[in-house]
């Protein structure tokens, strides 16, 4: 019996058994992945004769034929299929939709955020698949790029905890496999402009943007895939140094890396550094890749190479090894046995959803109005994003992908807000106006100034849409975009509570709201509960506790906002705009006021290399059980480098009673300390560290620990 086929051999000893049994062809056929929804029929017919590698948008039963005609090749290597099920498996209709990443990112909650990638494993290997292209681990710094609705946020350590968490929660009863993307700094291209360069340094790539995958590397993500963009005007996907060396080598990661969308093709077509496909097959295989995305000609190219003798063998079969053991390690091989189909959107998926959606929202202003008081009989709910599902669930769902649909239903329950509010307040007590579009071309404001006039309180959902984000879709002018603004001036000039909530992809420029309303809650894209999570939190149902992973500009123009910013700058802020932000990372309100003693470290002095014990202690004040976020920051006081003036390094989410006092330790491990230097070096210099714990950027206490 080969061994490749015996179960009682170990992953390695097999995968190797069945790699000296292939030839030239099926080895390149493993390397290569096509769209099923891209393929003529004698296509899809061709490529399963060669039992291609990998297919991609494949839905239920289509897996099951795939699956069964590979079976009948020569050495019946299974396929592995890809989805996007970032926020659940989302592209199937009627499974599970979870709210988007920089959603949930809002919760700082690992163990939540863990059970949404179980529950989403699950409900994608019932449907007969095996690989999900997530988590998301870029960092969304410039707010302009389309794509900051798919990411954790702006700050690297949130992102590595909660990607790691997502990648456990995948990959932990071996159903599916996770891919950790897009590697790297793709969300740092110039002018946030999609796929564009990223003019960064290798320190800065090692200080900010490599962490997070280093992460989801130690842990055993079994693939990641390679960013479009440019890394100081060389792609990634022909990046040797950047892919090769320093991911698989230096870090040491033994998945597999697989490019993103027809990226092979685009070193000839858009990038403009490969003469034609045969060349661009070339620098991507060298680079590191080992399995290229829906450009269909890598095939035959790869072929032309081996036989010219132009492409080192070695290569090849390291590339194939990788993609072989993460096919064992699956079961794919092995009768693979998965969860019934009846899972798909099942109660106990749909109860780790509301209580995630429940806390992501942030609940950013409150002038005592909510939660809505029992003599609030009558509330007028307006706004475009009232009653919009589609803005609610945002990107990367059965509306969008892999084609856009326009007239398609959800099969699943879900709550709007307007929905939310008439179950939770009562129909009877809910005046609804739409009161104007997103983009303008509807304006019904007298409509809604009437429902408002006739309410005790109005609730005003806004924001923005699918076709303002995305792929394809970065956005120069972060302001409220067509009578949006115009409609809220108006309600709160009926000199009633205007409570403002916004569902939207990313941070909006929204003064105004701030400034004026007497309620501002964030929401994002809630997924199938959102409607209803806000609902009963303004009814005072649970106590917020979201804060957020992002900040808010005031202008568009003062893009990028992140909080660990460098000091330096010349006055601080820009002549036309009061310094800072609108809102900042970490400020998220509660009906309990959290207070904050007695912070200590285990040790003042310290060496690179030890643990330190942080102890705080926090009092919920309030009469409401909640739940708070504390956060540690640390300063490098001074530094042979700039280093942030404040930069996260621990949190945990905790639950407190009303009235109690919990004691709340955070480990500190010195060598999170350290700083690269110009020659790449991790060092964690002597001298001061600022420790700095509370609840936001703002609010905190602090102690000093001394490296020596």
């Amino acid at each position: 019996m080969e061994k490749y086929k015996d179960k009682s051999v170990g992953t390695d000893e097999r995968a190797e058994d069945l790699l000296s049994r292939m030839t030239v062809e099926e080895k390149i056929g493993q390397m290569l992945q096509v769209s099923y929804n891209t393929l003529s029929e004698e296509d899809y017919e061709r490529y399963q004769e060669l039992g291609i590698g990998s297919f991609l948008h494949v839905l239920g039963s289509e897996a099951d034929d795939i699956r069964a005609k590979a079976a009948n090749t020569r050495l019946g290597i299974p396929p592995i299929f890809g989805i996007d099920a970032i926020h659940g498996h989302a592209l199937l209709n009627g499974a599970t939709v979870f709210p988007s990443q920089l959603a949930v990112s809002c919760s700082f909650n690992r163990e939540l955020i863990r059970e949404m990638g179980r529950c989403t494993a699950r409900e994608v290997a019932a449907d007969g698949l095996d690989w999900t292209f997530s988590p998301v681990l870029c960092i969304a710094r410039d707010l302009r790029w389309g794509r900051v609705d798919e990411t954790f946020g702006e700050d690297s350590y949130v992102v590595g905890e909660l990607g790691g968490a997502i990648i456990d929660g995948y990959e932990c009863d071996n159903y599916i496999i996770a891919c950790a993307k897009h590697y790297i700094a793709y969300g740092e291209a110039a002018g946030g402009r999609d796929a564009y360069d990223s003019p960064v340094t290798e320190r800065k790539i090692r200080e900010v943007f490599l962490p997070p995958f280093k992460k989801a590397a130690d842990i055993g993500c079994g693939s990641m895939m390679t960013a479009y963009g440019s890394i100081d005007t060389l792609p990634l996907t022909a990046n040797r140094h950047i892919l090769r060396e320093i991911l698989k080598e230096e870090i040491g990661f033994d998945g597999f890396i697989v490019t993103d969308w027809e990226n092979v093709r685009s070193l000839v077509t858009n990038q403009h550094v490969a003469e034609d496909l045969t060349e661009a097959s070339k620098k991507a295989v060298e680079a590191g890749n080992d399995m290229s995305m829906n450009t269909h000609e890598f095939y035959e190219c790869m072929l032309r190479l081996v036989g010219d003798s132009k492409i080192d063998m070695d290569l090849i079969d390291d590339a194939v090894r990788r993609i072989l053991k993460i096919k064992f390690r699956l079961g794919l091989f092995d009768e693979k046995i998965r969860p019934n189909r009846d899972v798909i959107g099942c109660r106990g998926h749909k109860n780790v959803n509301y209580e995630l959606a429940k806390e992501s929202i942030v609940l950013l202003k409150n002038d005592n109005v909510l939660p809505l008081k029992g003599d609030t009989k009558t509330i007028a709910v307006v706004g475009p994003n009232t009653d919009d599902i589609r803005a609610q669930y945002g990107d990367w769902t059965f509306f969008s992908h892999p084609t856009p649909k326009e007239n398609v239903a959800p099969l699943s329950d879900f709550y709007t807000v307007l929905r939310g509010m008439r179950e939770v307040f009562g129909g009877k007590n809910i005046l609804y106006s739409k009161g104007c579009d997103i983009y303008g071309r509807e304006n019904y404001i007298s409509d809604a100034v009437k429902a408002a006039e006739k309410a005790d309180a109005v609730v005003c959902v806004i924001g923005d849409c699918l076709a303002q984000n995305g792929e394809y879709r970065d956005r120069a002018d972060l302001e409220l975009s067509g009578h949006q603004l115009e409609l809220v001036k108006r309600l709160v000039g009926t000199q009633k509570p205007v409570i403002a909530v916004l569902v939207n992809c990313k941070p909006l420029c929204i003064s105004y709201l701030k400034e004026s309303c007497a309620a501002v809650i964030e929401s994002f894209n809630g997924g199938d509960l959102g409607g209803m999570a806000v609902a009963e939190m303004m009814a005072g149902k649970f106590n917020p506790s979201g804060k957020l992973s992002i900040s808010f500009p005031r202008h568009s123009a003062q893009t990028p906002c992140y909080y660990n910013q460098y000091t330096g700058w010349h006055g601080g802020g820009y002549v036309d705009l009061p310094k800072g932000n609108v809102y900042d990372f970490g400020d998220g309100l509660s009906y309990s006021k959290f207070e904050y003693s007695d912070l200590k470290l285990s040790k003042a002095k310290a060496a690179a290399g030890e643990i330190i014990n942080v102890t705080v202690n926090v009092k919920n004040n309030g009469d409401m059980d909640g739940k708070e976020t504390v956060m540690m920051f640390v300063n490098d006081v001074v530094s042979s480098h700039l280093t942030p003036t404040k930069q996260l390094k621990g949190f945990e989410k905790v639950f407190i009673k009303a009235g109690d006092t919990k004691k709340v330790t955070l480990k500190l491990d010195t060598n999170d300390l350290a700083l690269v230097t110009s020659d790449l070096k991790y060092v964690v210099e002597n001298g001061d560290f600022e420790i700095m714990v509370g609840r936001n950027t703002k609010e905190y206490l602090t102690a000093i620990l001394t490296i020596e």
